[in-house]
């Protein structure tokens, strides 16, 4: 899980002499920024999965023996899809707070 492209957004927000925050390239990059990383964040659990059902299958065939690769796999499909659900999960609860906000 690349958090790398999560990491990089605060180059794109500087402090003015003021002390108040402001967005160098716009809101649409920050945004485009947080979408990409989303989206890779979903890739990368949906391959994960991928892989450990693959290993399943294997070890259910008996093309492998190895339960240390099939744990593994397994392991690493399940903090995966725990992951993108808590961030999931945070982003619905920001939405609906968003949402009850009164103008």
């Amino acid at each position: 899980m690349d958090i790398t492209s999560l990491l990089g957004t605060s180059s794109l927000v500087t402090t003015d002499r003021v002390g108040l925050k402001s967005v160098k390239d716009g809101n649409a990059n920050l945004f485009q920024t947080m979408l990409n990383g989303a989206i890779d964040n979903i890739n990368n659990t949906n391959s994960l999965l991928s892989d450990a059902e693959n290993a399943e299958i294997s070890f259910a065939m008996g093309e492998t023996e190895s339960t240390h690769d099939l744990i593994i796999a397994l392991q690493k499909a399940s903090t995966a899809l725990q992951y993108t659900i808590a961030v999931r999960d945070k982003f619905m609860e920001a939405y609906k707070e968003i949402m009850n906000m009164q103008i």
